[in-house]
Order: structure tokens, then C-alpha cells, then sequence
């Protein structure tokens, strides 16, 4: 399992147009179970709608969590993402 934690740091938070790309990212990675984590809550990187549900705003800390056969890739590829966000 491979784990790492990111914050949020573009200034409309996640909304939807991220998270559609979050959610195509981690489904590129077929080989690994990805999860998003922000406080007590964990929610699958393959759904947009618990992602959403996530409520994620500027200065939210998430944990990006993958298990299986890419899961290096699948979580640097999410934190890269997450931080590049600027709308």
C-alpha cells in the first residue's frame, strides 16, 4: 500500500471539472484500488460524486491511497495532479 498526503491548494477548492479528471486518472491505474481520504472520511478515487461528497476546499488535507500492482504511479500521478490544479 502506498500512501501520501497532499494539500489542496487551488483556490476554488475541487469542484467538478478536477474531479472528473481525478476520477480518469485513477481509473487508468486498473491494477490498483485507489482511495481519497480527508478527515474521518474515505471515498473511491473511481466516483466523482463521493469525491465531491468530500467537500474538498482550499487548505484541505487529503490522503491519496493505492493498493495493487501501480499503485506508486497511481498515487504520484494523483498528488502531481492535485497540486497543479490553479482554477
Amino acid at each position: 500500500m502506498t500512501t501520501e498526503k497532499v494539500v489542496v491548494t487551488a483556490p476554488n477548492g475541487l469542484h467538478a471539472r478536477p474531479v472528473g479528471e481525478i476520477v480518469k486518472i485513477a481509473k487508468s491505474f486498473a491494477d490498483s484500488a485507489v482511495t481519497i481520504s480527508s478527515g474521518e472520511k474515505t471515498v473511491k478515487a473511481t466516483s466523482m460524486l463521493s469525491i465531491l461528497s468530500l467537500g474538498l476546499k482550499k487548505g484541505t488535507e487529503v490522503e491519496v491511497c493505492a493498493e495493487g500492482g501501480d499503485e506508486a504511479g497511481a498515487v504520484k500521478a494523483l498528488v502531481n495532479f492535485i497540486q497543479s490544479v490553479t482554477e
